[in-house]
């Protein structure tokens, strides 16, 4: 795993002006939801063969699945930072399986 610039990481904390402890471990809180939606968003796009608003050609010539995206479902994680909300992608066919 690459690991986050420092100039990046120094930049986000000067832009946070976290007063406490508590800021900041609501910060990573937010950061772990956030890197969780993405992992989750690119298994179904893997998943579904497609990128999320990408539109498919029904002359393409492929036997591609008719499965689609279909919303989310709010799903809470307990973690090591404490509970994080997420919103869990669907797909139409019900074959994606979350966390």
């Amino acid at each position: 795993m690459n690991q986050t610039p420092a100039e990046l990481m120094k930049a986000y904390v000067d832009s946070q002006n976290f007063t406490s402890t508590a800021d900041t471990m609501n910060a990573m809180k937010e950061m772990f939801r956030d890197a969780l939606q993405q992992v989750m968003e690119g298994e179904l796009d893997m998943e579904l063969g497609y990128e999320k608003s990408e539109r498919l050609s029904e002359n393409n010539g492929e036997n591609l699945s008719k499965n689609y995206r279909n919303g989310y479902s709010k799903k809470t994680v307990k973690t090591q930072l404490g509970e994080v909300e997420v919103k869990v992608p669907r797909d139409r066919n019900g074959e994606y399986d979350d966390i």
